[in-house]
């Protein structure tokens, strides 16, 4: 049985990207797996809001979600698990799958947003050609 667990080596191997942005919503955690999916690198991201990764025709209702998780300490998501587009470095889009948890200070203050996330790019691509295999074949 492991007894101590070194936080900074899980955030560090895990292959999902973990994100935290502080109650400004500028980010304070980008780990390497977040590096590897949206292609900026941690120093690129610290201290940005999440407007990097977020399409700018997402952009509104996440920042207003955003804020308003951020003061009520609830997020409608809770453990849902989001599919979503999101933005690479480069310009291109990527399909990713995302939970989040609220973050609290000793208080019960939130001072911050978690987000676990996952590449889904590929999967989402297999996963529409097939749909359209299927409906290319009942058209015929």
């Amino acid at each position: 049985m492991i007894t101590n667990i070194d936080l900074s080596q899980l955030v560090e191997c895990i292959g999902d990207a973990i994100i935290v942005v502080d109650a400004h919503e500028k980010i304070v955690l980008w780990n390497p797996a977040a590096t590897r999916i949206f292609g900026y690198s941690e120093e690129e991201a610290l201290g940005n809001t999440l407007d990097l990764i977020v399409p700018e025709r997402q952009r509104h209702r996440h920042n207003e979600g955003c804020r308003k998780s951020m003061e009520t300490g609830i997020t409608r998501y809770g453990s849902s698990l989001l599919k979503v587009p999101a933005l690479h470095k480069s310009g291109s889009m990527l399909s990713i799958a995302f939970t989040v948890g609220m973050l609290f200070d000793e208080n019960h203050k939130v001072n911050g947003i978690v987000a676990l996330i996952r590449d889904e790019t590929e999967r989402y691509a297999q996963e529409k050609t097939l749909k359209q295999r299927i409906s290319d074949l009942e058209s015929r």
